[in-house]
């Protein structure tokens, strides 16, 4: 699988560090129970089909990005710095 960075290009996958779903940024409270933070930290989701993820370009740039891609064929919809929102 390759990735368009948008700061350095086209790159090899093995560059970037996959942090999971964007439903990830979603932390729970500091209060939150137990259980929620342990489901948080421990369980994740692995759909079939289109996903939005947070990849970082760790071998490269450092820049965290949103990308949208298809988890059945593989296909890359689209990369965009994570600073630019999920919107």
């Amino acid at each position: 699988m390759r990735l368009t960075c948008p700061l350095c290009g086209d790159r090899d996958r093995r560059e970037f560090y996959y942090l999971g779903h964007e439903t990830y940024l979603a932390r729970p409270e500091a209060g939150a129970p137990v259980a929620v933070w342990d489901d948080y930290l421990h369980n994740r989701d692995n759909p079939a089909g289109p996903t939005r993820d947070l990849w970082q370009h760790e071998a490269g740039c450092g820049a965290w990005l949103l990308v949208e891609r298809d988890t059945v064929t593989h296909e890359i919809r689209s990369v965009r710095l994570a600073r630019e929102g999920t919107a």
